[in-house]
């Protein structure tokens, strides 16, 4: 055997047989344990990051190890196609959104494969080819029909220039992110799915899945149930202007009778027939519709407002409040109308102060007195004060009682809201998939049928940024008759909240899923990102719900256990420029002086020797120019040490700092373990492995091999720490490094441990490993070679070394037999020389043992 690890040539032959051999084909078997493990695909956006990287090799990593251990795995890989990305390379390259999406695909799927990844490569499919959403088209026409589908005017952020929706992330100061012209609050009519019929389910079901809770919490709050009181204010007569009462929902019934004024959006009717004869207020609503949408938005601008002359009348005491209309109040939320309490609420007491509002107090303080409003609300809970029959009520009771007393009155009742709003799911862009819907002559909006889909999406267009040019193709949206079909295009989270399944079932023409769907849902483990815990996620569940409800899959939920690796983050390194910016330096074109313990102390770009500034750690993006290209790194070292690297540096769920020593050292270490094996081959041909009689060197490493086996097993399989296991393996491999034993006995011995060393990291390391393996002597691949059984009587001990403390303080380690009692422990720590000094002529007071692993002795 070559000493000499050759990591390009080892990982071109594994790849090739691999390949040849379809070792990563997944076929449905109904005798065997299944496990179906997926990584969120990525946007082809171009090249692979270290965050694609990583998540993936976590994959990857998993899904061998089950394989190992003898379940029939599938990890499948795809491409989610569609958005706002392909448009904007369109608009800046002049090529057609699909054009350069496919050659993007083809460079990624290159990078996947060289890094070795066992995907099923048959069931690759990408969300923007038309087998894939003409189920999506199918199945949203059969929501519809089920009446889970309705179309509603919707106030949107519009940008007058591109001539489409923005979400609130692309409305950047007021103004469109690409455009730069002001965006205006419009109403256009959009299609929404009714994902609130299904909130408590989706509430409900999180404690069936095996999710961190912080993922939990997020869609909880997400979903955000309240118990509350939604009541009616009537408005008093205003010029013989009738309106329907404001209804407005509060969970804070208590302070009802602090209401001194209601607020409504700038879009409620009031507002609007209030602005007819008000040019000053129209003025106004025309400014909040230039405004945020955005909850973080909302919570930060300035509390602008304008009463509208209206008065509402108190449900209870039938006072007469103002009407004001608030920059803070959205339609799209609850009931575009609110009321305000502002002793009580830090937002209403802001809008009262800047408008002369009264603030009174209905809720005392901690000492029951009624609280000092001069410098903010009071927020807390506590016994209600001038608040007539309801005085002394704590919060429990004045919402019983409150909400009784409007029931009674015919003004209001208890209910369960959600902050869950339905998903809207149809954009103004081009780069996605139809929407099956045609519009009649007479007004009809009728879904297409079966006989009618797909509709394909036309790829031989121009994009530009005056909107989507399915607008001004007659070809596309005209259909003869006066019949016109829908130019609006699916939300991409469609895409992504069903392509887990189709992975199942990827060749089927005749149907969306079959019954193999079943056979592999639900996966197993999800492999993703934090960022994608709420809305991703959330319409994931809620799309698996309704294909359940279908009779599509017979799961409730869609991804069993979830992991949220955490990022790869790099250092930072810039200029100041003129104007006040900042110009930033890939760490790579970057030479960094560190002291003796590795901290950086000062930086100089390489190519004019000229210092830069140090800007921390950051996560690896293209905005601060300290993303390392996989390729170049896969390049240098090889796949399998950057795998390596990604697996040792950090915890999945902990961000990853990228450092180049500690690559490099991922790559000696690869080199060690390929000598190991090679000099172990020639040291001669083991014997055979007679337990019976081995000497203490041997048995000692026999049990380094076995505590190792098992600690890999469980750091893999249960706690996913990879890094904990590879420490373990190294530990191992130090351990055969000292053994000097060419003796038959001694060879069986280490054969056994290296050969422990080679399956341990077989998923971790693969293509090293193949090779490993068959140097070892073995006819059948590593891919198909069962995990490392522990044996149990390989981890008894003769001894135990125990650490003797007196009050809590080290004075002795001990060599005890294993199997000694107590008391024969006791007497050996109390007689060590060391240990007698420190208790000499003192009083001891207290012996505690803990077996295995420590004496203390309390001495007073």
């Amino acid at each position: 055997m070559d000493a000499q690890y050759k990591p390009h040539e080892t990982e071109r032959d594994a790849q090739q047989f691999w390949e040849k051999n379809q070792c990563f084909k997944a076929v449905e078997d109904a005798n065997r344990e299944k496990f179906y493990c997926l990584s969120m695909f990525p946007y082809p956006s171009g090249k692979l990051h270290m965050g694609h990287v990583r998540n993936y090799t976590i994959g990857d990593v998993v899904t061998r190890f089950q394989r190992m251990q003898g379940r029939n795995v599938l990890q499948p890989m795809g491409w989610d196609a569609f958005g706002m990305p392909a448009e904007n390379a369109a608009i800046q390259n002049r090529v057609p959104p699909a054009k350069w999406t496919h050659e993007n695909i083809d460079y990624m799927r290159a990078q996947l494969k060289a890094l070795g990844f066992a995907y099923d490569w048959d069931r690759e499919f990408a969300t923007c080819d038309t087998d894939y959403y003409r189920w999506e088209q199918w199945f949203f026409t059969k929501l519809v029909e089920k009446g889970l589908v309705y179309k509603k005017m919707s106030t949107v952020n519009w940008d007058p220039v591109d001539q489409t929706v923005l979400a609130n992330e692309q409305v950047i100061d007021g103004r469109g992110w690409r455009s730069g012209a002001l965006v205006e609050r419009k109403e256009i009519p959009l299609w929404f799915l009714k994902i609130t019929d299904y909130a408590e389910e989706l509430l409900a079901d999180l404690d069936k899945v095996d999710w961190p809770e912080q993922v939990k919490t997020m869609q909880r709050n997400w979903i955000g149930k309240s118990k509350g009181v939604e009541m009616a204010f009537d408005i008093a007569d205003h010029n013989g202007d009738a309106f329907e009462p404001l209804r407005v929902y509060t969970t804070r019934p208590d302070t009802l009778l602090g209401v001194t004024y209601v607020a409504v959006a700038a879009s409620h009717p009031l507002a609007r027939v209030a602005a007819e004869d008000n040019p000053a207020l129209g003025a106004f609503l025309e400014e909040c519709a230039r405004g945020g949408t955005s909850e973080a938005e909302l919570a930060t601008m300035e509390k602008k407002g304008m009463d509208t002359g209206y008065r509402a009348l108190h449900p209870i005491t039938g006072r007469q409040v103002p009407v004001y209309v608030a920059n803070f109040v959205l339609m799209e939320y609850g009931t575009g109308a609110v009321m305000a309490v502002p002793g009580h609420d830090q937002r209403d007491w802001e809008f009262a102060t800047k408008y002369g509002i009264p603030i009174e107090a209905v809720i005392a303080d901690a000492d029951g007195n009624a609280p000092d409003l001069s410098q903010g609300a009071h927020v807390d809970y506590g016994p209600l004060i001038n608040s007539g029959n309801f005085d002394g009520l704590d919060f429990e009771a004045a919402f019983d009682a409150i909400a009784a007393e409007l029931e009674r009155q015919g003004h209001g009742e208890v209910k369960i809201n959600f902050r869950l709003r339905d998903w809207g799911v149809a954009r103004q862009r081009y780069w996605g998939a139809p929407i099956p819907v045609k519009y009649g002559p007479e007004g009809q909006t009728v879904p297409l049928t079966d006989d009618e889909l797909p509709v394909a999406l036309p790829q031989e267009v121009t994009v530009d940024a005056s909107g989507s040019p399915l607008k001004k193709m007659p070809a596309f949206y005209d259909l003869g008759d006066g019949w016109t079909r829908e130019t609006d295009t699916f939300d991409t989270f469609m895409e992504s909240s069903w392509y887990y399944a189709r992975f199942c079932c990827a060749d089927n023409v005749e149907a969306m899923l079959d019954e193999r769907a079943n056979y592999w849902l639900p996966v197993d483990l999800y492999i993703g990102g934090i960022e994608h815990a709420i809305l991703h996620l959330l319409y994931a569940r809620f799309f698996h719900k309704l294909m359940r409800d279908f009779g599509l899959v017979d799961s409730d939920e869609p991804f069993q256990r979830l992991l949220t690796q955490g990022m790869v983050i790099a250092e930072t390194f810039y200029r100041p420029t003129p104007n006040g910016g900042k110009e930033w330096f890939n760490p790579v074109d970057v030479e960094v002086k560190r002291d003796d313990k590795g901290r950086p102390i000062s930086a100089t770009l390489i190519r004019d020797g000229q210092p830069v500034e140090m800007g921390g750690i950051e996560k690896m993006s293209k905005s601060k120019n300290n993303g390392v290209d996989p390729q170049a790194m896969i390049d240098r070292f090889g796949a399998d040490t950057v795998r390596l690297f990604m697996m040792f540096a950090a915890p999945p769920e902990q961000s990853l700092e990228w450092s180049d020593s500690g690559v490099e050292g991922a790559n000696r270490f690869l080199k060690r373990l390929w000598r190991l094996v090679a000099e172990h081959l020639e040291a001669g041909t083991p014997g055979a492995l007679d337990l019976a009689a081995l000497d203490g060197a041997q048995r000692e490493l026999r049990r380094k091999t076995h505590e190792t086996i098992k600690k890999a097993s469980d750091d893999i399989g249960r706690r996913t720490t990879f890094n904990t296991a590879i420490a373990a393996v190294m530990e191992l491999t130090n351990a055969l490094g000292r053994f000097d034993d060419t003796s038959p006995q001694g060879l069986a011995i280490a054969r056994e441990a290296v050969e422990a060393c080679v399956l341990l990291l077989s998923p971790i390391t693969p293509h090293a490993c193949h090779a490993l393996w068959q140097k070892l002597g073995h006819s059948t691949p590593a891919i198909d070679a069962a995990w490392p059984r522990v044996d149990e009587a390989a981890l008894a001990r003769d001894s135990v070394e125990l650490v003797v403390q007196v009050n809590g303080k080290l004075r002795a380690r001990l060599e005890v037999p294993a199997d000694a009692d107590k008391a024969a422990v006791e007497a050996q720590a109390m007689a060590a020389e060391n240990v007698q000094r420190h208790i000499e002529g003192k009083a001891v007071r207290k012996v505690i043992v803990v077996p295995g692993k420590l004496v203390n002795i309390v001495v007073g």
